[in-house]
């Protein structure tokens, strides 16, 4: 016998991933300079020099043994200081190196944490549009239930109307995701300073912390000059979840970290609990050389303005096409509204012209889809012309 959800799981990939690869088989019979493929967050991006002149420096310098041998479990003492040391120049916290545990990336962060903290009965809300693969692993890893509750397709911030509906004594936590994967919104500081009132009145109503889960894996990408907040300034009970995979172009290397803040309640113990999950889970001892690589590269960036310039040309050649889209603040996803309401049926449509898009349903947003312009900027602009032929299908414009 085996795990007949595990057989599931395995059996069929993330809608995302079954057209990612309907896409390589396309790609096989058209070329593919001829196919559109907005499917993967994949970045496009190269990373900083930095990245490279370390690799190099470290792989020339350090003795093999060491540079590819075991870490603390935990990670590098003068890595996670070094991540210690950027946030509190970049936000103005304190942290210090024993509030950082290195992970395989920000799912193996989320994974960790969600371990760390689930008991028997807990639930898990999720504010839609959100990142589908939380669901599975609320599910999966912590065998906990996972709320979900619509989106606000105004705006795409919180709807606070169906969140204080859905907290109840068995809540646990909120995951969030700003700058957001799918819709690219960014949470404003009125957004969360309202979250966080919420979350303490909660608190005190069933007493007992109830966490927020920040998964931040597009942190640096945010647009036209806006602030995010860092939440852990307005909230104590506050895990970040970082990887980067976006900001240094570095998706394949799977590297980030769970930040657990001093002043969380009892923060010790919430820290032994995620040294707990990461060795259960078996995510102890994140890449050695890319630990290293990111403890020096940390608060560099890839080149941003390129993803702010494919938002520009793609918003304003959907606009002009007729398609109707919240304006994205940051990540590099747009969200326009499908112009039937069966999205399925829209993207199906759309693979007629080679071009591929996500339906938003996976993302609790039935009528929209998702497109991913972490591409070439040349792919976007050889694409415009047929996101008007699509439009036209539907006697837009």
């Amino acid at each position: 016998m085996i795990s007949e959800a595990m057989t599931g799981l395995g059996k069929k990939r993330s809608t995302i991933r079954e057209i990612f690869e309907y896409g390589n088989q396309r790609a096989k019979i058209v070329g593919r300079e001829n196919i559109f493929d907005f499917s993967l967050g994949n970045p496009s991006v190269a990373p900083p020099d930095c990245v490279t002149e370390e690799i190099r420096k470290f792989v020339s310098e350090e003795r093999p043994e060491v540079l590819h041998g075991y870490t603390s479990a935990t990670g590098l003492e003068w890595v996670r200081q070094a991540m210690a040391d950027s946030l509190n120049s970049a936000y103005g916290t304190n942290f210090n190196k024993d509030c950082f545990y290195m992970t395989v990336g920000a799912a193996a962060s989320l994974c960790i944490v969600l371990k760390a903290i689930a008991c028997p009965g807990d639930e898990f809300i999720v504010p839609a549009p959100y990142f589908p693969e939380y669901k599975c692993w609320i599910e999966n890893t912590a065998n906990a239930k996972c709320v979900l509750i619509p989106a606000d397709p105004t705006s795409f911030q919180i709807n606070f109307g169906e969140l204080e509906k859905s907290l109840s004594e068995n809540t646990k936590a909120v995951i969030i995701n700003s700058p957001n994967n799918p819709s690219g919104a960014v949470y404003s500081e009125e957004t969360v300073k309202k979250l966080a009132s919420v979350l303490e009145d909660a608190e005190k109503k069933w007493g007992h912390p109830i966490y927020l889960i920040s998964d931040e894996p597009y942190r640096e990408i945010v647009f036209d000059g806006f602030k995010r907040p860092f939440v852990t300034k307005y909230y104590k009970n506050t895990f970040i979840c970082y990887s980067f995979s976006k900001s240094l172009s570095l998706p394949g290397e799977r590297i980030g970290y769970v930040l657990i803040p001093d002043e969380m309640e009892d923060n010790r113990d919430v820290y032994a609990a995620v040294c707990g999950a990461g060795r259960i889970l078996g995510y102890v001892n994140a890449p050695s050389l890319f630990q290293r690589v990111v403890g020096k590269c940390v608060g560099k960036t890839a080149d941003i303005s390129i993803y702010n310039r494919n938002r520009d040309v793609l918003y304003n050649g959907l606009i002009e096409a007729g398609y109707s889209c919240v304006k994205p603040q940051g990540a590099f996803y747009m969200f326009p509204k499908a112009p039937e309401e069966n999205e399925y049926a829209f993207c199906e449509k759309a693979k007629k012209y080679d071009l591929l898009l996500v339906p938003g349903t996976d993302f609790g947003c039935p009528g929209h889809v998702r497109i991913a312009y972490c591409v070439q900027t040349e792919t976007i602009e050889r694409a415009l012309p047929v996101f008007k032929k699509l439009a036209a299908d539907y006697g837009i414009r």
